[in-house]
């Protein structure tokens, strides 16, 4: 039952990470969560990973997924000529032109929707599927963890459910599942010459020093050589052993991007959000079910062009490299890829002092991509109107799209969790639920073949 989230490398000595084999996945049938109250066919499982691309903060809509150029300056801002991509009827940002060479790849849903525009409340909305109650429900990542990992037998390298570089720190992620199912939170820039993960790998510090001082310790644990055969003290050995494992090991080299190619480093973008990208690829190749890459600087409410034209860029590169990245090695046919933040931002531009042509919070209407795994490419879901201001066509509420991810995923949405409070807790609420609202699956996008 270890915290993944601070352990550091003193603490991976002493603990160890140990992930044995669990009871198996649950064979529960999978239930339809539509508008309605009778259920439909489920679609086959298809995903075996998620990487979740948070814009923490939350992103416009309008200068990103859902141009609106025609509304005026007072809403698109600079931003007056949105481009086409490959999927025709479909425009994006100007400053995504690699993306839109790859929307036959990605979905766009210009419909979400929960009115909220609070960040804490709108982030645990949207990655938990509930409203805030009494008891912190376990986001989307912690739930994975819990179905696909060591229940279902996970043995990889590292934990199944991975955050670069850092959590979001809106509230504690695994919920009420505890710490055992938060993630593990890398820290370090992937864009440095040395990707210093916490607990795995120590910037300056060479391999014969670990070997060296893992023999001192050796020769200092006096009680553990007199002591004979002791279940405890072997039981703490083999956590020592899986731990210089991590250290010295293969996943030290899971975590060095220094085995990718330059030009494919560069093509990804030479920045913390770009290696991310690259660094979620290898993860899921190396069979970890959930990966999270917190790209924060999304909460735009002073200079917003200023911060765009250098975001947009690193998203367009990051996002566009990954798809075809993935595409290319086979992967995308079993890998879900959501990009997306907690709510979209005001349509309207603040021009006034201090904002100096800020965004707000906006929680009526926001857009969302997703890819791979199931859920096909070339086509966009909802209509936000004439100004992005409001829902027109196909409301989608969070609740809808985790539902159509668990589905995919093969993780019965109706499923219960274990809570220490003895309370019946699911993984989504059901449609006795009034406090949540929701439109329906994803069917429309969600491929069975």
């Amino acid at each position: 039952m270890y915290n993944y989230t601070k352990l550091t490398r003193r603490e991976a000595i002493q603990r160890g990470l140990l992930f044995a084999a669990g009871t198996g996945l649950s064979k529960l049938p999978l239930h339809a969560m539509t508008a309605g109250t009778s259920a439909t066919a489920p679609i086959p499982a298809r995903a075996k990973a998620v990487i979740q691309i948070w814009l923490w903060g939350g992103p416009s809509h309008l200068d990103t997924f859902d141009p609106k150029p025609e509304a005026g300056s007072d809403y698109c801002g600079p931003y007056t000529s949105p481009i086409k991509t490959n999927v025709s009827g479909i425009r994006i940002n100007e400053l995504l032109p690699q993306l839109a060479g790859q929307a036959d790849k990605y979905s766009l849903i210009r419909s979400m929707t929960h009115g909220i525009n609070a960040h804490e409340t709108a982030a645990y909305l949207t990655q938990t599927g509930h409203m805030p109650s009494r008891y912190v429900h376990p986001t989307i990542g912690s739930v994975v963890n819990y179905f696909k990992g060591e229940r279902a037998g996970y043995k990889g390298l590292v934990p199944p459910y991975v955050v670069l570089t850092r959590p979001q720190g809106r509230f504690s992620e695994a919920g009420f599942l505890g710490a055992k199912y938060k993630p593990f939170a890398t820290g370090g820039d992937p864009s440095k010459p040395v990707f210093a993960v916490e607990g795995i790998v120590a910037e300056g510090i060479t391999d014969q020093r670990q070997k060296d001082r893992r023999a001192l310790l050796g020769e200092l644990d006096v009680l553990g050589q007199g002591i004979g055969e002791c279940p405890e003290f072997q039981q703490y050995d083999q956590c020592q052993d899986e731990a210089y494992n991590l250290i010295l090991g293969d996943s030290r080299d899971l975590f060095n991007l220094g085995l990718e190619t330059g030009e494919l480093r560069e093509r990804y973008g030479r920045n913390e959000f770009g290696q991310s990208c690259i660094m979620a690829r290898r993860l899921v190749e190396s069979g970890v079910p959930y990966v999270t890459i917190n790209y924060r600087g999304w909460d735009t409410h002073k200079g917003h062009f200023n911060s765009m034209r250098r975001m947009l860029p690193e998203l367009d590169r990051g996002v566009a490299n990954l798809l075809q990245d993935l595409s290319a090695r086979g992967l995308l046919d079993n890998t879900i890829v959501w990009v997306g933040g907690e709510f979209g931002r005001s349509p309207k531009i603040s021009w006034e002092p201090p904002w100096s042509g800020g965004r707000g919070h906006f929680g009526n209407c926001f857009s969302a991509l997703v890819a791979g795994g199931g859920f096909s490419g070339g086509q966009v879901i909802g209509d936000s109107g004439d100004r992005g201001e409001e829902v027109r066509e196909r409301p989608v509420y969070p609740v809808d799209l985790l539902g159509s991810i668990y589905e995919l995923m093969g993780i019965n949405p109706l499923s219960t969790l274990p809570n220490p409070h003895g309370l019946t807790a699911q993984v989504l609420p059901d449609h006795n639920d009034a406090s949540v609202k929701r439109g329906g699956l994803l069917k429309e996008i969600m491929t069975s073949a």
